[in-house]
């Protein structure tokens, strides 16, 4: 087994003065008059953002603080790549019985969005309890960077699932949003055994197939069909539609379709450019969330974990290419989105770019828990990590429909 290792952030200082300097050099685009956020992060806002990264900003208080979660590294072997340096956050609750919990990020997330639902997740009379534990993903945050083509959904599952036993939880449940919810399906497809529920802020399924599941796609044809005519989706499934199709062929998939098929392009401006990286990952955290009240230094800090990562700030952009790859049966969409027989939990959120309707969420597996929040957007641990810890709480907690699922732990 490997060793566990405790990790403490320390960025070079010499990063911390080639950063200074880059900044100081920085060139900025003109902007077309009125431009708001149409075409783009707004200058004024990059401007003002990269000033005080080069003369206001604290990284070593920041550094300090996130330095106060408990962190950790360790070598995973994942088959073909080999062994990789894994980084996470690992909080043990002091309830005997507490419920293992892998918390799995996207992109342009990563560990940090953990940090609001650790203390609402240590237990208490409350709810039951859950030891958290949240990896960088290969190629983000301070965990590797693969160097081998073809490392994909499926082995990102891989190495989650060989974390969660390397710290000897053979058995746990997993919460994910955006690239995590896809990497929730691959652990519920292939690794079962291990995972044993599931809950995720983004809901992608597939219109029922008229083989697999024939009354749901009657069903969801009719509805689908009247909805020209009547209004057979509610307001919170018609308006997640709406940006499910505007995310998916209107104005917000163009860095989408950048990463999936030249990464490698894209990753010269993001590695040589700060200036580049904060308005590339600016305008996700603006326009994906809702009405979030952001601070300069919460911005910094989230953008400042891509610079000063040990992949490197372009590695992250690969998830898209590998996973887009048409010869990777195991990545396979339809695949992914096929049923597994496990209990998952839905949080519908009104700002999140893509969440599909019930019906078709059926489709995905057990559907044992469903919230529909009123305020909140893409990265729910962070915006509403209230709603993503009562969902937990109540799925996993007695009376709740995923209660005693991990055998030996049930929270209490």
């Amino acid at each position: 087994m490997p060793p566990i290792t405790p990790f403490t952030i320390s960025v070079d200082e010499s990063k911390l003065r080639r950063l200074h300097q880059k900044l100081e050099l920085a060139d900025f685009p003109p902007e077309l008059d009125e431009a708001g956020e149409t075409y783009g992060a707004p200058l004024s806002d990059i401007t003002r953002l990269a000033q005080y990264w080069k003369d206001g900003f604290n990284w070593r208080a920041q550094e300090a603080k996130l330095n106060q979660l408990p962190q950790f590294t360790t070598k995973i072997a994942v088959e073909e790549f080999g062994e990789l340096d894994v980084h996470f956050v690992h909080q043990k609750s002091d309830v005997p019985g507490a419920i293992p919990l892998l918390f799995v990020h996207g992109w342009p997330g990563s560990f940090l969005e953990v940090a609001k639902l650790l203390p609402l997740l240590r237990g208490g009379a409350d709810g039951p309890a859950f030891h958290v534990v949240a990896p960088s993903l290969p190629n983000f945050g301070f965990s590797s960077r693969v160097s081998k083509k073809g490392f994909g959904i499926y082995e990102y599952a891989e190495a989650c699932n060989k974390l969660m036993l390397a710290l000897g939880y053979d058995q746990y449940v997993a919460q994910g949003g955006d690239w995590g919810s896809i990497i929730l399906r691959a652990l519920g497809l292939y690794h079962s055994q291990h995972v044993r529920g599931l809950h995720t802020n983004m809901v992608l399924a597939g219109f029922p197939k008229p083989l697999n599941a024939p009354i749901r796609f009657i069903y969801s044809l009719a509805r689908h069909v009247l909805s020209n005519f009547l209004p057979t989706y509610s307001p919170v499934e018609s308006n997640a539609i709406a940006r499910a199709i505007d995310w998916r062929f209107g104005s917000g998939r163009g860095y989408f379709a950048q990463m999936s098929t030249k990464p490698q392009t894209i990753g010269y401006s993001l590695t040589d450019s700060p200036v580049g990286l904060l308005a590339w990952i600016y305008e996700k955290l603006i326009s994906w969330t809702d009405d979030y009240p952001w601070t300069d230094d919460e911005i910094l800090t989230w953008v400042s974990i891509y610079y000063f990562s040990t992949a490197g700030p372009s590695a992250s952009s690969f998830i898209y290419f590998e996973s887009q790859a048409k010869n990777r049966d195991k990545d396979n969409t339809d695949k992914l989105q096929s049923y597994v027989d496990l209990p998952i939990g839905l949080a519908y959120f009104p700002k999140e770019i893509a969440n599909l309707p019930r019906t078709w969420a059926e489709g995905m597996g057990r559907i044992v828990h469903v919230s529909e929040s009123n305020k909140g957007g893409h990265f729910a641990a962070l915006e509403r990590p209230d709603i993503i810890a009562d969902d937990l709480m109540t799925m996993f907690g007695k009376g709740g429909k995923a209660f005693g699922v991990v055998e030996g732990n049930n929270g209490y």
